[in-house]
């Protein structure tokens, strides 16, 4: 997504990086940055309202809740094989145990 204006600081970096600036896991420098594309581009700050909507929904329904210590580690390693570039085996993180072949389960 774009809005089709110039700014210091393109759309689609903001975008991919939305979510460190919710968790406010970035750099105070580059939180900076995306405050001031948020003043100068619309689209973006809607996506950004939408976003943050959602992840107070869903703190506030969920935000109780445990995250196995298994699946948490799970997860955290494909954030990390995907940051690092490297290519994700398709299995379900959800998934405990060796991943049993779809042909086999027929």
């Amino acid at each position: 997504m774009s809005c089709g204006e110039p700014h210091e600081t393109e759309c689609a970096e903001v975008l991919d990086h939305l979510y460190e600036f919710l968790d406010r896991e970035m750099p105070d420098s580059d939180c900076t940055k995306f405050e001031a594309h948020f003043v100068e581009c619309s689209p973006c700050l809607e996506k950004y309202g939408l976003e943050q909507a959602v992840k107070k929904l869903v703190k506030r329904c969920c935000g109780q809740d445990d995250v196995p210590a298994d699946l948490r580690s799970k997860v955290m390693g494909r954030i990390d094989l995907i940051r690092s570039g490297q290519a994700v085996p398709e299995q379900d993180v959800t998934v405990s145990g060796p991943e049993v072949p779809s042909a086999a389960k027929e």
